[in-house]
Order: structure tokens, then sequence, then C-alpha cells
């Protein structure tokens, strides 16, 4: 069985080329992110959630996670299981008389789901390696090579430059 790791959602972000929508999960226990791309109204339907905003009408997420309700089962998790030709594929994962299904989504649907009922978002350890991004470490100057930038005397200027 492949290995699991717990990711979040970091943020929702509009790309200012396209406005189209990009996820960004967050592994919970190490510094990578994992982009993906995903529609308006999926966006707008994850914000909903995330936010907790009262909507006058359920959305297709809120009747889903109404339908599993009403009939007694569960949303254990949710997990992005794979990336193939840039295209990601994940499942729910519900519970009900004892028995586990596996259910094929869509990540965007998976995740707007998940945030619904409060349920882990789970990333296959392969699919981060591969898509994920580990942002580069901060380049910053140690004290020790500041204190020689500024302890050195600075080189006299020749009679072409004092004028």
């Amino acid at each position: 069985m492949a290995e699991l790791l717990e990711v979040v959602v970091d943020s929702i972000r509009v790309s200012l080329t396209s406005q189209q929508r990009v996820i960004v999960l967050k592994d919970v226990n190490d510094e990578i992110y994992l982009p993906i791309w995903i529609g308006t109204f999926e966006a707008e339907s994850i914000v909903v959630a995330l936010q907790e905003i009262e909507v006058s009408r359920p959305q297709t997420h809120d009747l889903l996670r109404s339908v599993i309700e009403t009939l007694s089962a569960k949303l254990k998790q949710v997990e992005l299981s794979k990336i193939q030709a840039d295209t990601f594929y994940s499942y729910l994962v519900i519970e009900s008389n004892g028995n586990e299904f596996r259910i094929d989504c869509r990540p965007s649907d998976a995740i707007s789901l998940a945030v619904r009922c409060r349920v882990p978002i789970l990333g296959d350890a392969d699919v981060l390696v591969t898509a994920g991004i580990r942002p580069e470490k901060d380049i910053r100057l140690s004290h020790s090579v500041l204190e020689e930038a500024f302890s050195s005397p600075e080189p006299e200027a020749s009679e072409d430059e004092a004028m």
C-alpha cells in the first residue's frame, strides 16, 4: 500500500494571466506544497466551505454530504492517489455498515467534500514528490560575512574618481 501523507488547504490562488484557479495543498509535516489547477466554480465551492459562508440553498457538495449522512454512512477521508499526464486522481473513502468503499472522484470535489465533512485529505507520497514544490531556502548573509563586509577598509578613491 502506498504511503499517504496528510495535507491541508494552504490557499486558493488566481492566475493573473489566465484567471484560472489553483488550490495549493501543504503537507502538514513538511515544507512541500502541491498545486492543483481547478475550475472557477469548484474553487468557489471550496472557499464557501473554508469560510463557512451561509448559502440559501445547498450546493452540490452539501447535497452529497447530506446523502452520505442520510444513508448512515461516513466519509472517512479523501485520497489524492496519483497523477498521470498532468491529471490528478482521487478517491472518496466512505464507510457504511462496516464496509469501506473507494469512489473515484475529481480532486476538487474530494477536497470540497473533505472540508465540509472535516475529514483528512491524504496525498500519496509519490504524488507529492512528483508534483509537489519545495520552496527554496532564503539566502541570507551570515553574521560573520556581514562583519567582514563592514570591518574591511574601503578602497581609497583614485584622483580620477575624486573629481
